[in-house]
């Protein structure tokens, strides 16, 4: 795995580069923002909800069809009640206050994720979220919330081992592509592109089915201060990378 020190931006635009279709971002640092600034945790969250609606705008006026970013964790219920109950308050702040104009900008959102055990006023704004956008077309938000890939993987399983116990399916017949139907993302391509922020270099069990070939960039910037000059530099990053999906380079012999 190639990594890219990019911790600053550079001048470098991405209308001269090769726009992933589909980006996923891991937006880490908002804890570490808001204690180095000695404020509450909560208020880092906040600013990083500032920089979702920059990162959401950015993406779509530069030609990204698909994102996908990691909201909450399954192993985000691990941290303190104060603060779970705050993540749970911004999104239900950033669905009342920006579900309007993202609906009339023909944004489609979805969430991904286990929606068993969220609170009802938290599924059922996620319910409507989708419903209302339901018809749009023009850019894909997708918000995983509660999500964890192997969580995910092992549900995909069981609902494709009950179908192919009632007959169903046959088990000869499940490809890849037949259990990334049984996905949270399906219909959706995989990933180009998948960014994380605050100088951590995992995937912290996001995407992991399919991530399997996206190029990864990795930023040292906390996730309150990431921006378009960041997304900028990741799709740069991106489009100078040459992805041969096992194949040998062009040119090999």
């Amino acid at each position: 795995m190639s990594t890219d020190d990019a911790s600053a931006p550079s001048d470098s635009h991405a209308g001269a580069s090769r726009v992933p279709a589909h980006i996923a971002i891991i937006m880490d640092g908002n804890g570490r923002w808001a204690n180095a600034r000695g404020l509450p945790r909560a208020a880092g969250h906040e600013r990083g909800v500032e920089a979702l609606r920059r990162t959401v705008e950015a993406a779509g006026q530069i030609g990204v069809r698909y994102l996908t970013v990691y909201s909450f964790s399954t192993e985000n219920w691990r941290r303190p009640a104060s603060e779970v109950n705050a993540l749970f308050g911004l999104l239900k702040t950033f669905i009342k206050k920006d579900l309007g104009r993202l609906k009339k900008e023909g944004v489609k959102i979805r969430v991904i994720g286990k929606r068993q055990g969220l609170p009802d006023d938290i599924a059922g704004l996620v319910e409507r979220a989708e419903r209302e956008t339901a018809a749009n077309a023009d850019f894909y938000l997708n918000i995983a919330f509660n999500y964890g890939g192997r969580e995910e993987i092992a549900r995909a399983s069981r609902r494709l081992a009950a179908d192919v116990e009632s007959g169903k399916l046959a088990s000869e017949n499940v490809t890849e592509d037949i259990f990334a139907s049984y996905l949270d993302t399906v219909d959706m391509p995989d990933p180009d592109l998948l960014i994380r922020t605050s100088g951590e270099y995992r995937l912290s069990n996001f995407l992991l089915w399919q991530a399997a070939y996206s190029e990864l960039v990795f930023f040292d910037v906390l996730w309150p201060d990431f921006d378009r000059s960041f997304l900028e530099k990741a799709v740069a990053i991106y489009s100078e990378r040459e992805r041969r999906f096992g194949a040998v380079s062009k040119g090999s012999a």
